[in-house]
């Protein structure tokens, strides 16, 4: 979201992250992948290390696979997890928080399946025992931030309902599609100290290259909810479309305009967000209304390679455009 106004952060960046000295670097952690050693970040690669990503070790700990701008890899573990808690007003910028919390106590449906009850959605009158009315009015635009939670038409019970149904028919769990988003703010946190950050240039995950772009702000956005979740970074995630991709869309959606193509691929390939949202996503399946911060699930969905574009078509029946602009009124 974009930073509430004065709430400064008092550190230039770099005082707050300080680039890694060369006599402050340790050696490398390592996995093991059919015998073969793979050395962890800070190492740097020429080329694919020769393991999936993401990919999980025996012992359960969970590696991506990055890359650099001048063409290098390397290897972060990205276990989702609960860690130190981030808390950035008191100066806590390096842990984890709380990545696998879900807010048990208003949803637990969602605690037990991944999936909210629609029952217990049109009971809801408070969440973290906020109104749903008080979140409503301070998560529209221009009020806690200026790009808002969720546009003018929307509330915060109809994103739930909206979203909830839409990961519901991509065959999804709210969990599923969170992990994704933890694993790239892990990287984030992995790399932020180093003087290396700005030579990041994405991920490789399920067989696709993401292009990452990642910057801090002057200053954090408190949550909507009555919880510790506060976000400082400003997170740009591209996969661009195929051209089999491309050319599928075009068969199937004929009749657009060229404007109105555009705006689907833009929808499908690329998300602008923050660190707020893959928390909001495993606590309370909630990816923010029709904002520009929001993490549409039918893009994380395409983008993280959890769907193909086929499968994602197939689950909506031609309503793709609809179904990737239209608010939850």
């Amino acid at each position: 979201m974009t930073p509430t106004a004065g709430i400064l952060v008092l550190l230039v960046l770099l005082s707050v992250f300080p680039a890694r000295s060369p006599d402050a670097t340790t050696a490398p952690d390592q996995i093991t992948y059919e015998d073969q050693l793979c050395l962890l970040y800070p190492e740097l690669l020429a080329k694919a290390p020769p393991i999936p990503s993401p990919f999980v070790t025996p012992d359960r700990r969970e590696i991506v696979t990055c890359f650099t701008l001048d063409g290098r890899y390397f290897l972060v573990p990205v276990t989702v997890e609960n860690g130190e808690l981030l808390d950035y007003a008191n100066g806590h910028w390096y842990g984890r928080g709380r990545q696998l919390e879900v807010d048990t106590l208003d949803f637990p449906t969602l605690a037990k399946t991944g999936l909210h009850s629609k029952a217990e959605l049109d009971m809801i009158r408070t969440i973290t025992a906020v109104p749903t009315s008080e979140i409503t009015r301070i998560g529209r635009p221009r009020m806690s931030s200026t790009a808002g939670f969720m546009s003018h038409d929307e509330d915060i019970v109809s994103v739930l309902k909206g979203d909830n149904e839409l990961v519901r028919q991509l065959g999804l769990t709210h969990p599923q599609c969170a992990r994704p988003l933890v694993h790239v703010f892990n990287v984030i946190q992995a790399v932020k100290r180093d003087s290396e950050r700005g030579n990041v240039g994405g991920i490789l995950y399920n067989d696709g290259e993401i292009h990452l772009r990642f910057s801090g702000s002057k200053g954090w956005q408190e949550s909507l909810f009555d919880d510790e979740i506060l976000g400082y970074w400003q997170i740009a995630i591209h996969r661009p479309l195929g051209q089999d991709e491309r050319d599928f869309l075009s068969r199937r959606y004929a009749n657009l305009a060229t404007h109105e193509m555009a705006n689907m691929v833009e929808k499908l390939s690329r998300i602008t967000t923050g660190e707020m949202v893959p928390y909001y996503i495993m606590r309370y399946g909630f990816y923010e209304g029709h904002t520009s911060y929001r993490a549409d699930p039918i893009a994380i969905a395409r983008i993280f390679g959890l769907r193909s574009l086929a499968q994602i078509e197939s689950a909506f029946q031609g309503r793709l455009p609809a179904v990737l602009t239209d608010t939850f009124n």
